[in-house]
């Protein structure tokens, strides 16, 4: 695998959705506040596993990593769930993220 792109997470995302659909929450921008809500409880079973496990066995003990990336993978899937209910394209969000990184480059 050579990368993963935005434009691939978000193709996942819509299949799920679309395989899902009358069972989950539309996406549209009405449920954009619940999925960030659902992405926030994903951030903090992030930082759980970094509490109890602090961050040595992330990198060495293998099954505490694995449980660590399904957890990143979850906030990256609300995440984009979030960006399709507001209709944030990955076009905007790199133009967004690069102007942001240049000004933080001459912000210190």
């Amino acid at each position: 695998m050579n990368g993963f792109s935005m434009e691939e997470m978000q193709a996942m995302q819509r299949a799920l959705q679309e395989k899902y659909r009358g069972k989950w929450e539309p996406i549209q921008p009405e449920t954009g506040k619940n999925k960030l809500l659902w992405m926030l409880g994903e951030v903090g079973e992030v930082a759980e596993i970094i509490k109890k496990n602090g961050h040595q066995p992330i990198v060495e003990d293998e099954s505490v990593r694995q449980h660590f990336v399904e957890e990143m993978a979850d906030v990256l899937m609300y995440f984009n769930d979030v960006m399709l209910c507001f209709g944030v394209t990955p076009a905007e969000l790199k133009a967004a993220y690069t102007e942001k990184h240049q000004r933080n480059l001459t912000r210190w």
